[in-house]
């Protein structure tokens, strides 16, 4: 297809607000086009930086048009090919531009199928005149300190109404399950074949199970499929891009979080193979976003507090803090949750942010173990977590001939772990080209619950593992074809939710099992874990992995002491305990905070931790060798512009010049309202250097004085303050009315047609950001991208000697190269 002679059609990549513009036949560029380095989006308001053309794909995730897209110039626009000059000095020009309007540039068709809808978050903060007079103010009250006061209370209040969420969640699910399971084991004793004659037959309990697994996975699937489908999964890896300055469309609203809640009791009632732990993250920071703005854009109500906390650069960091509180509360673990956060999640962060993070976590912690101890009926509040795996009753030890038996059992789980996320990575392409329909998805989800009922009635029929009462690792012992005071130990780990499992895998005594159970239990599990995680369903990975950890790790344990049963060293929970880190390791690629999640969660004496670390340590460096962990796995099969810790290698050697994207479209600091309404009509850049000293209409030949975001524009339009009514508008203006309007900025559809106002001024002064950061075009892409990162950007000038843009630098120019 031809894309210098088509139409852009508003479904193709670019903004529904935009109305269809027909490309010129100008000639090409000076200077190679990039793709939009701004980011698409998907919610109310989309929108992209400014930067134009199309990019190639250094990394080889994509390779988009280069030379088809001309640029969309109005009317009879002569070339713009000597506008730009390679060094980027912009001055030395040898073209008169006649034409007022500004040159935009549209991505083709063919890149826009092939390149991922986000948007970047403005995590710089914008310290115009406006933001500078109200940090005057503050300075000049007699309790300067309240805003800092009113951050402490909001991260209190985060980990205690994250901790009541999870408590809730918790408690639904215990019910539940009790109920299931109860109904079920009487099911089983009642229809025991007891003789050829009896009239007992084991598909009635079977079909009951498939009813009690069917029902609820059905019904979750539905809600996520067809309500909220941003909640499918955990929601880790959603949750880091956000905090990585990707703005994830509906991840932080109200509605998110009910689905998720109910997702996740309906997934773990339904017997699927995952936890409630995952979750409980993006639940956390769902709280965290909405409690910190004092506001509900769902419900449509604005509380009128925390208003100096609306804007991207403080939600990140309440974010932060929730996902920490959830952490702590999924697991009971304070300084594991801080340690996750700051080691999976977060981006940006500093000494106070990891200190209210700390309290928030241990806020949390405290109050699930309040509610949960009183709802168990224990008065010593021990009843720390959700994901609670008890205390061992003797402090594990080892010798040091053990360490490299750890290091092996390290480099199991990084080879078992690194195949998993290859397999399931292959599941989930697979599913999303062959299952695109709604119905589908809910099917699929069904469709793997019947498998795992399947799997494990086959498990429980065929397999005679039955062990004397006493010993047993369940609540409610089912004793089907065993003798009397006997309890059949494959229906034991089937019986019962994940969490418990690993529980009993950790504390039951030597000789529960049978080496043919746990081989079985292990290879059915790997397999159903794979084919959940990436199901329509609102469940987390953790839980699956430790326990299929926990049994390879318990049944080396037993194979061993079955080969040399003089090795008295060869404790079952011990290697259980290490099995379930290494695969951990193996499959999350996490080191530090895993081990701390651990300890706290089992009360492990603290010198357990070196072979906790050398286990973890092990299956990191070798899963690494083949493939990414899980988390980043998925971000990187949905395309999101992740900033990773370091630039990526083929940005070695290049300089700013290599990357940056121009022309710019650019505005004057008193530029007519006409001239900035057009161009937000028809362009979908986020943000635009503001210039002065312009020759004409030559606006990016001038110099810079700052940038203005889209956001910004919008409302002043919308709001009309233009310098023609100054007197009107100024004195009830201030940082807080642009505050008010956020999360959610009217689109440029929203400003009605000036008509009348259409020759009125807009002055840029106070509203600009006066000191955007600039780099020059030779500088390195290494020190640029450090830049970038660390200060959380979302713009990055790059000017000449002269103080004039030669370019734009945006988090798109760092990965679709």
């Amino acid at each position: 297809m031809d894309d210098k002679r088509t139409l852009i059609d508003v479904g193709d990549g670019t903004s529904d607000e935009d109305d269809p513009i027909i490309p010129s036949k100008g000639t090409g560029h000076s200077s190679k086009p990039k793709e939009d380095a701004g980011l698409v989006g998907l919610n109310e308001e989309p929108a992209t930086s400014s930067s134009g053309g199309a990019a190639q794909s250094i990394s080889g995730i994509y390779h988009l048009i280069d030379n088809d897209q001309p640029p969309l110039l109005e009317n009879n626009t002569p070339s713009i090919a000597s506008e730009i000059q390679t060094n980027g000095n912009a001055g030395s020009t040898n073209r008169d531009i006649n034409n007022s309007e500004p040159i935009f540039h549209l991505r083709s068709r063919t890149a826009a199928a092939s390149t991922p809808n986000y948007e970047s978050l403005d995590y710089e903060v914008c310290e115009n005149t406006l933001f500078q007079d109200e940090q005057r103010k503050r300075l000049a009250e007699p309790f300067s300190l309240r805003k800092d006061v009113i951050r402490w209370i909001i991260f209190i209040q985060i980990g205690i109404i994250t901790a009541l969420i999870a408590c809730s969640i918790d408690i639904i699910i215990e019910e539940l399950s009790e109920l299931k399971y109860e109904f079920l084991i009487k099911s089983v004793q009642k229809n025991v074949p007891l003789s050829d004659a009896s009239d007992g037959d084991l598909v009635i309990p079977y079909l009951y199970w498939l009813l009690f697994s069917i029902l609820p996975v059905a019904f979750g699937a539905a809600m996520v499929t067809y309500i909220e489908p941003i909640t499918a999964g955990s929601g880790i890896p959603q949750v880091k891009s956000y905090l990585n300055g990707v703005k994830i469309p509906r991840i932080v609203r109200i509605k998110t979080l009910a689905v998720k809640a109910i997702g996740v009791i309906t997934s773990v009632v339904g017997g699927l193979a995952g936890g409630k732990e995952g979750p409980m993250i993006h639940a956390g920071a769902v709280v965290a976003a909405g409690i910190s703005q004092g506001k509900s854009t769902t419900f449509v109500k604005d509380f009128r507090v925390f208003k100096a906390f609306r804007d991207d650069h403080e939600k990140r960091d309440f974010v932060l803090g929730g996902g920490a509180a959830g952490v702590s509360a999924a697991f009971g673990a304070p300084i594991g949750g801080m340690l996750f956060s700051l080691e999976e999640a977060a981006s940006f962060w500093n000494q106070n942010l990891i200190w209210r993070t700390l309290v928030a976590s241990i806020i949390s912690v405290f109050t699930l173990n309040i509610v949960l101890s009183a709802y168990h009926g224990l008065n010593d509040f021990t009843f720390t977590g959700l994901f609670n795996l008890g205390k061992f009753d003797q402090p594990l030890k080892f010798d040091y001939f053990e360490l490299p038996i750890f290091m092996l059992l390290g480099v199991t789980g990084g080879l078992l772990g690194a195949a998993w996320n290859s397999l399931n990575t292959r599941i989930n392409k697979f599913r999303k080209r062959f299952i695109p329909w709604k119905i589908g998805k809910v099917i699929e989800a069904v469709v793997v619950a019947i498998m795992g009922v399947t799997l494990a009635c086959l498990m429980i029929y065929f397999i005679n593992d039955c062990r004397p009462l006493g010993n047993d690792p369940t609540n409610h012992p089912v004793q089907l074809f065993c003798e009397d005071n006997e309890y059949n130990a494959v229906a034991a780990l089937w019986f019962q939710t994940p969490e418990a499992t690993v529980r009993s895998l950790f504390h039951d005594p030597p000789g529960s099992h049978k080496i043919l159970t746990l081989t079985l239990f292990t290879v059915v599990y790997y397999v159903l874990s794979c084919a959940t995680f990436g199901l329509n369903v609102s469940l987390g990975v953790f839980i699956p992995t430790a326990l299929v950890g926990a049994a390879w790790g318990r049944l080396l344990a037993m194979v061993t002491f079955y080969l040399f049963p003089q090795a008295e060293f060869l404790h079952p929970g011990k290697y259980a305990l290490i099995g379930a880190a290494a695969n951990l390791g193996g499959v999350l690629r996490m080191t530090i905070s895993l081990s701390v999640i651990l300890m706290e969660t089992t009360g492990v004496e603290s010198s357990f931790f070196f072979p906790l670390i050398i286990a973890l340590i092990s299956a990191k460096w070798v899963g690494d060798y083949f493939n990414e962990g899980i988390y980043d796995t998925q971000i990187q099969e949905n395309h999101v512009p992740l900033l990773t810790w370091e630039p990526l290698p083929q940005y070695k050697g290049l300089t700013a010049q290599k990357i940056l994207s121009s022309p710019v479209v650019c505005i004057k600091l008193r530029d007519s309202a006409h001239y900035i309404y057009s161009m937000l009509k028809k362009c979908e850049h986020n943000g635009f250097p503001v210039v002065d000293d312009v020759q004409g209409d030559r606006r990016s030949e001038g110099r810079v004085c700052g940038i203005i975001l889209r956001s910004q524009l919008i409302v002043i339009l919308l709001k009309s303050l233009y310098v023609e009514n100054k007197r009107f508008w100024l004195p009830d203006t201030s940082i807080q009315t642009f505050r008010d309007l956020y999360p959610r900025y009217p689109s440029i559809k929203s400003v009605r047609k000036l008509d009348e106002k259409i020759n009125y001024t807009v002055d840029l002064s106070m509203f600009m950001n006066p000191s955007p950061v600039r780099v020059n075009p030779h500088d390195s892409v290494p020190r640029i991208f450090q830049i970038f990162r660390a200060l959380g950007l979302r713009h990055l000038l790059v000017i000449n000697s002269e103080n004039r843009i030669a370019g734009i630098i945006t988090r798109r120019d760092f990965i679709y190269k």
